[in-house]
């Protein structure tokens, strides 16, 4: 993805690759819109090591799995 600030043009990595279900889409989401930054900073904070972010998004791709073509 790429997005024009200014005279700038920004490309979003994590945009590229393509999702394997619902719990990729949902990762993308959270880091495009700054919530994942937020949602870590928090945590580190409370001092907190681990959000299970990557066990729910391993459960989300395996219970909702997109259609291969």
């Amino acid at each position: 993805m790429v997005a024009l600030r200014g005279d700038h043009l920004l490309k979003f990595n994590f945009m590229e690759e393509k999702s394997k279900g619902l719990g990729d889409s949902i990762e993308k989401i959270t880091k495009a819109t700054g919530i994942k930054n937020v949602v870590e900073a928090i945590n580190k904070a409370r001092g907190v090591e681990d959000c299970g972010c990557d066990k729910r998004k391993k459960r989300l791709n395996k219970l909702f799995p997109y259609k291969k073509k």
